[in-house]
């Protein structure tokens, strides 16, 4: 299978146990910088071989996010409130919120496509996300596009 390398965005529960660990040792080697790769690997279970196969493989979501333009959508209860509450996750997070978009609601679900900056102090992209998914009344959210902005 030659040729040009494919991306995908895969949420970390669909990863294998083995890139799950080596975003931890990525993870620990940033955050306890007297740490050698050995312990870092050995702290994360893994072996100091798989972490070198996979180190150039995979990247947290986050790192490859800064300076574009991420489109969510989501499937949303039609609530009053909930459209605010969304956008202010999106306003704590410092992310700059580009564009809008709500559907008319149909049987109480409203979709909504939302267009966001991704700035130098934007907040942890992963728990934006995540936070958006956990809002009361959102039943569904996509990364639809992540594009250089």
């Amino acid at each position: 299978m030659g040729g040009k390398s494919k991306y995908y965005l895969v949420r970390d529960k669909a990863l294998p146990e083995v890139l799950q660990k080596v975003i931890e040792v990525k993870r620990l080697l940033t955050s306890e910088k007297s740490l050698t790769v050995q312990d870092a690997a050995q702290r994360a279970g893994l072996s100091r071989s798989s972490f070198y196969k996979y180190k150039d493989d995979i990247v947290p979501f986050s790192d490859n996010t800064m300076g574009k333009t991420m489109t969510l959508v989501t499937q949303m209860s039609d609530e009053p409130g909930l459209l605010s509450d969304l956008l202010h996750v999106v306003a704590a997070y410092r992310a700059n919120i580009l564009t809008i978009h709500q559907a008319i609601p149909v049987n109480g679900v409203a979709t909504v496509t939302l267009s966001v900056e991704v700035l130098a102090d934007t907040g942890d992209v992963d728990g934006l996300v995540e936070e958006i998914e956990n809002l009361t009344g959102i039943y569904d959210l996509r990364i639809l596009g992540i594009e250089k902005g």
